[in-house]
């Protein structure tokens, strides 16, 4: 170990958003995504940049075939760069340096100064940001220069680092490095380090090949088979050649998959496969090795159509036959296993590279029930030769699933469930996805940090019995955490070791020291990232499997990840719509009970599971103690169902202040929606959601005093009554066309409600969905609404429970009004004479009542307003006068007459003798208004009780 002092030096711009993130501050517009995510990572890991301990390894090698690959490449390079004052490093897969050539005096003894030299560690929990280190973090060439170095002693000079892959594991096997004092760089540098890095990468494959060619030379000549030529392949046809011929490309592909499968398992020797037609064949694995030494497998196939062979014991040969040139058979195949034994599977050297190869003559049977069958070369390869194979097809198959079955629904929730379903036991042994609250509320998560709490939303193991974190259970990850290192740097993260993983224990030394004892070993982290957001991080854990994680597999958790990831974000962005909608319905719906004693209401609202629609209900107070009930639908779905309910529902409360006949409500309604649909609003725009589909609406009014219920209906199912004692009656309702259609009256009938009937408004998600027809759906709300002293509440929900669905596709609105009655005891009615004489009467008479109601205190002002009321009626109209009051929850007093002219208030002049009686009325009273009746108009008035 040597302990580094470390200088500090200005160098520019640079060092002064370095001293910002040192101290906390935010730095992104300042300096590159790659160099911040660096010194993020640095900073998780404790680096600090003016004082590095950098360890020493002696004797650091790279294997022969590696450095065989990678010597010319290197030279060549050195060459080129003759002229150049540039070092070039190159550093094992930990990212110690093997060796270091080129680069002026001057350069050397700078990078010895700073210990960038061969033995020493130059990766970047180590000595930070640059170009070995941060090309090994990030997997991709990296270029380095200046300040971007985290720590001091390194700003002098400029790197570009590219990692070296195993072509065929993908595995990084080496870094190699340019590296310049910082006047000398370029980014032209990158280009160089990285094509430098591919053509190692096409010696090593190369090399795979010549090995690859060797071993089939070897097989052919152990078997007597020197002729260049190919002879034929399975699947052709020819004379005696018995379960050989007809295989067809299914056949083929499964001895394929087979043969792969048992070269990838040294500890078994024969196989046997079911093909279609009752054949089988049976798989020999033979060991062959080539005149360099090369050591392979091969494995040869035997098709037979009659019984299942029954393999015999091949005691394999002590020695090996003599080599020739070319190569030999080292020996035959060992004995199987017995049957019904279970096989063990070793994971050998990950080296793949299978060929299909041509048919040798006819060679003995392992069975006496195979005789006559014909064997050939199927596959040949080096140890392990089908383990890459088999995990490449593998990880196909799960990320097939995982498009499959990730995203089957639109919730944040169970979009994260099915990720951790897919993920173990194919993948890890223990999954879980941790995500902000505000992700599973649908809203936009902000930077997403290793401070940000989250929340455990998904686990998935293979026991029962874990010591990680539940469901539901809050999580607040420590800085030093693969999590909290995976948000911060949006980078993913490999633990293979979790014993030694002191960041990760550091977060619960107890629980986490059980789960190392309950056998859980290794750790990938990745954060869930989709559109340029960070969702939350998923952690795959693996104790079943022996070996720990690599780097393939973090690649395959990267796409894991990154295919959930916009599947949880479709999900978050459908919940924020839907939310949205959902909140502007509710916005628009009712948000109480209003004052009055006409009926007693219960309603609910039920949003369907594909989103909020246009369903709505209201429930409004007329003049003279009536009420209206409205209970609507506008097709569709979304915002634009909910903004055009909302828009009809103020429609229909202007219309009601008019106290218009339900028949003309609906027609101006109609009139409405035929008005918008033909452009007034979305249509105009020509969106997929502009006009309206369609909407309806059934309007009815019930006067407590009469007990008489007037109703119309446009395109909406009818309402059902049901009298005091059970009975249940649909109301024959003649059904208008739907709104916005126009050019149909609609009709009216009216009913007398005994008090105590219910009214049951609803709209048609209750009794009509895809399982469901709509005559079924009436006759079960028929029978749930059959009960007999039930208040509403109770009603509402009897007809939910058995009505509704339990995902219903349509949002259901449900209105349920009992009818109260005003007794005489609360009225008083007076028919006038068009006298004047008679004004003085209606005083005296309104004074008495209201003396006998106790309501003394109204007495003055309602004196003068039915003496106003009364004035005007035999002054200016025509027909019998009426004067009533009503004593509900105010105090009403109306005056009718056979006019159809409504008087208007007006402001009188100075100079004249009229036209102030309204404005005394409207003065004294809280409310007046006029409606009209077939037979003329009614000027009311109502005054709060004292």
């Amino acid at each position: 170990m040597i302990l580094l002092p470390v200088a500090w030096d200005d160098i520019g711009g640079l060092v002064d958003a370095h001293e910002r993130f040192l101290a906390g501050a935010l730095v992104e517009s300042d300096v590159r995504d790659s160099v911040l995510d660096s010194w993020k990572r640095c900073r998780s890991v404790g680096v600090t940049p003016h004082q590095l301990v950098v360890t020493y390894a002696p004797d650091l090698v790279l294997d022969e075939r590696f450095l065989r690959a990678a010597d010319p490449v290197l030279i060549q390079l050195s060459a080129s760069l003759a002229n150049v004052d540039m070092a070039i490093a190159l550093c094992d897969g930990q990212g110690r340096m093997i060796q270091r050539l080129g680069g002026e005096r001057r350069l050397r003894e700078r990078l010895d100064e700073v210990n960038f030299a061969p033995g020493f560690d130059a990766s970047e929990p180590v000595v930070g940001t640059n170009g070995v280190g941060t090309a090994l973090a990030e997997r991709n060439p990296v270029y380095v220069v200046g300040r971007e170095h985290f720590a001091d002693c390194l700003q002098p000079f400029a790197c570009a680092g590219a990692p070296v892959r195993n072509p065929l594991s993908g595995r990084i096997e080496a870094i190699l490095d340019l590296t310049c004092l910082r006047d000398n760089g370029d980014p032209v540098m990158v280009r160089m380090v990285r094509e430098a890095a591919h053509t190692i990468e096409a010696r090593l494959l190369e090399q795979s090949s010549e090995r690859e060619r060797a071993l089939l030379t070897a097989y052919r000549r152990a078997a007597g088979q020197g002729a260049p030529g190919w002879l034929r392949q399975p699947g052709h046809p020819v004379a005696g050649d018995g379960g050989v011929r007809d295989l067809g490309r299914v056949d083929l592909a499964v001895l394929r998959e087979k043969a792969e499968e048992l070269i990838a398992s040294p500890s078994r020797t024969l196989d046997e496969v079911t093909l279609s037609g009752g054949r089988t064949a049976t798989l020999l694995r033979r060991p062959v090795e080539g005149a360099a030494g090369e050591t392979g497998v091969v494995v040869e196939a035997r098709v037979l159509g009659g019984p299942r062979l029954r393999p015999a014991p091949v005691t394999a040969p002590e020695s090996a036959p003599e080599s020739d040139t070319a190569g030999t058979m080292t020996g035959t195949a060992a004995a199987p296993p017995p049957p019904g034994t279970g096989i063990a599977t070793v994971s050998p050297p990950p080296v793949v590279m299978c060929t299909v190869v041509p048919a040798p003559p006819k060679t003995e049977s392992v069975d006496g029930d195979g005789a006559g069958a014909e064997g050939w070369l199927l596959l040949v390869g080096e140890p392990g030769v089908g383990r890459l194979a088999v995990l490449a097809r593998r990880r196909l198959e799960l990320l097939h699933d995982a498009s499959v079955r990730i995203g089957t629904t639109l919730d944040v929730t169970r979009t994260a469930e099915e990720l951790a379903e897919v993920t173990v036991p194919r993948f890890a042994d223990f999954a879980a996805v941790d995500l902000p609250d505000s992700v599973l509320r649908g809203e936009e998560p902000g930077p997403v940090g290793a401070d940000t709490p989250l929340r455990r939303v998904a686990l998935r193991t293979v026991h029962e019995e874990i010591h990680l974190y539940g469901v539901g259970d809050p999580v607040e990850y420590l800085a030093s955490t693969p999590q909290a290192r995976s948000l911060e740097t949006r980078q993913s993260v490999l633990e293979p070791v979790l014993s030694e993983a002191g960041g990760w224990i550091a977060q619960d030394p107890a629980r986490l020291e059980r789960v190392l004892s309950a056998g859980i070993h290794s750790l990938i982290t990745v954060p869930l990232r989709a559109r340029g957001t960070t969702l939350g991080v998923v952690s795959c854990y693996r104790s079943e499997k022996p070996a720990p994680f690599e780097d393939d597999d973090l690649s395959l958790a990267q796409e894991l990840a990154a295919r959930a990831a916009i599947c949880i974000d479709n999900a978050r962005r459908y919940t924020r719509e839907h939310n949205t909608a959902l909140a502007l319905q509710r916005s628009l719906l009712p948000r109480g009970r209003p004052e009055q004693s006409a009926v007693e209401v219960a309603y609910r609202y039920l949003p369907a599971q594909a989103g909020v629609g246009g369903d709505w209900f209201d429930v409004i107070p007329l003049s003279g103690a009536r009420v209206a009930l409205v209970v609507g639908d506008v097709v569709g779905h979304g915002l634009h169902a909910a903004a055009t309910m909302g828009r009809l529902r103020t429609a229909v409360h202007n219309f009601c202040s008019l106290d218009l006949p339900p028949d003309d409500l609906l027609t101006h309604l109609d009139d409405l929606v035929g008005r918008l649909d033909r452009g007034e609003g979305w249509a105009v725009d020509g969106t997929p959601d502009s006009g309206i589909v369609g909407a309806t609406c059934l309007y009815a009014v019930y006067d407590p005093v009469s007990r008489r219920c007037t109703l119309t209906r446009a395109g909406h199912p009818a309402p059902a009554v049901v009298a005091p004692d059970g009975t249940v009656e649909f109301v024959d309702l003649p059904s208008g066309p739907p709104l916005g259609l126009g050019g149909m009256p609609f009709e009216t009938i009216e009913l007398e409600l005994a008090e105590g009937s219910q009214l049951v408004l609803y709209t048609d998600g209750l009794i009509e969905d895809r399982h469901r027809d709509i005559d079924t759906g009436l006759d079960l709300l028929r029978t749930v609404l059959a009960c007999a002293d039930r208040a509403p509440e109770e009603t509402c929900e009897a007809v939910l429970g058995a009505l509704l669905p339990a995902h219903p596709s349509d949002d259901v609105a449900l209105l349920v009004a009992r009818t109260h009655a005003l007794g005489a005891e609360q009225v008083a009615q007076w028919d006038l004479p068009s006298d004047p004489a008679v004004v003085s009467l209606s005083r005296a008479a309104v004074t008495g009542q209201l003396a006998a109601w106790g309501l003394d205190d109204l007495a003055f002002s309602t004196e003068l307003v039915a003496s106003e009321l009364v004035t005007n009626a035999i002054r200016h109209a025509t027909g019998p006068v009426q004067l009533r009051l009503l004593r509900d929850r105010a105090l009403i007093c109306e005056v009718s007459d056979g006019s159809s002219t409504s008087p208007r208030l007006r402001r009188a002049r100075t100079e004249d003798e009229g036209g102030r009686g309204l404005f005394l009325v409207a003065q004294l009273t809280e409310r007046w208004g006029t409606r009209y009746t077939p037979y003329g108009k009614i000027i009311w008035t109502e005054q709060p009780l004292p």
